[in-house]
């Protein structure tokens, strides 16, 4: 191992030329030597790095530190110390844009600018995604075989086999409310048996696919950005890639499916759920029995709500499912990642799922259904 060492020729601009060892074992003092060169305002404008010999990311980091940002590096016949710079530099790029954070009121656009340019490349990464996942989705249906029918079967189970009870529940109590807002209402008009009519619509338009929505993003699209962001994590996504698998077939398509042939199933529990809540409240508070709240619903509540609502399923679950699939596929090596992209999962999905909701309740008023 030979130490670090280094001298500038500043005739004709100022070169650093570095020679020795640049390891992190190897450094020495070259770190303070540098910082003592920069503190004279000498800017190096050029790097020689034919007399290099080992250098890892600490050195790496050390002389991108120690020079211009526009310098000139003479890599000579090194291809690996060009590619280990490209890789170092977006780190001291970063260090450097956190440490001039702007502050004041040029500070509120500069972090406004950068959330702009945030969600533009939000949206490009994910018309990406909708691309590969079309080719994929295509791939599958021309070759059947491709399809792993086992995780399909697994995740089937698990986010909407499993999900059926916390649905019914959920949108019993949500029907509940309705019939009791309405009855509230509607008795001081003297037409409470409109309530059964208002839970129907309610229910099998609206609100039976979007609770059911909303709990499949909490469940579903987290459970799918956490479980492949952790493969990420631990690299399993890379070792597929080597084996010639690909991540599409077998950890988007399986999920994206199972949560398309469940969906329809889950909103159908739903309605039922709601129903049932309208039901026992109209029982309890104004006296309409059982069988004439079914018969009711029946003669008055059209059937193309019930179609409306179970038109939407699928896709707001693909849009659900595609949310968590892509957010895990974007988690990073680390925990913190892990976090983030769980979390906007949920947040994605739930607002597309409300966005989503309002312009089909515009496209059926354009339509007048």
């Amino acid at each position: 191992m030979i130490a670090a060492d280094w001298h500038i020729d500043e005739g004709g601009g100022p070169t650093l030329h570095v020679s020795g060892d640049w390891t992190s074992l190897a450094l020495g003092d070259a770190e303070g030597r540098l910082g003592a060169q920069a503190a004279r305002s000498l800017v190096v404008q050029r790097l020689d790095l034919s007399a290099l010999g080992r250098i890892d990311t600490a050195g790496a980091l050390l002389l991108l530190r120690s020079m211009a940002p526009d310098a000139d590096i003479d890599f000579g016949e090194r291809e690996d110390l060009q590619r280990l710079i490209d890789l170092v530099r977006p780190a001291l790029e970063s260090d450097t844009a956190g440490k001039a954070g702007v502050t004041g009121v040029l500070g509120f656009f500069e972090r406004f600018g950068r959330q702009v340019i945030g969600i533009a490349d939000d949206a490009y990464q994910m018309l990406v995604f909708t691309g590969q996942l079309i080719v994929a989705l295509g791939r599958t249906l021309g070759d059947p075989r491709r399809l792993r029918m086992t995780p399909l079967v697994a995740f089937m189970q698990d986010a909407g086999i499993n999900g059926l009870p916390i649905v019914f529940i959920m949108t019993f109590f949500i029907g509940a409310v309705i019939a009791l807002v309405g009855t509230n209402l509607l008795t001081t008009l003297g037409v409470e048996v409109f309530t059964i009519q208002l839970v129907g619509v309610a229910i099998l338009r609206e609100f039976g696919v979007v609770i059911t929505a909303i709990l499949l993003s909490g469940r579903s699209a987290s459970s799918f950005a956490a479980q492949i962001g952790s493969m990420r994590m631990n690299q399993e996504t890379d070792a597929m890639q080597v084996m010639g698998v690909d991540r599409f077939d077998a950890l988007v398509i399986p999920r994206i499916l199972a949560a398309l042939l469940m969906m329809p199933l889950m909103t159908f529990c739903a309605d039922i759920g709601g129903l049932a809540g309208g039901l026992l409240v109209s029982w309890v508070t104004i006296d309409i029995s059982p069988v004439f709240f079914i018969q009711r619903t029946l003669e008055t509540v059209d059937i193309k709500h019930f179609w409306i609502g179970m038109c939407k399923a699928p896709f707001l679950a693909l849009i659900i499912a595609a949310a968590g699939c892509r957010h895990g596929l974007m988690v990073g090596g680390d925990v913190q990642s892990l976090g983030q992209n769980v979390t906007s999962a949920v947040v994605q999905s739930i607002f597309m799922v409300i966005m989503f909701d309002a312009i089909f309740a515009v496209i059926f008023m354009a339509l007048d259904l």
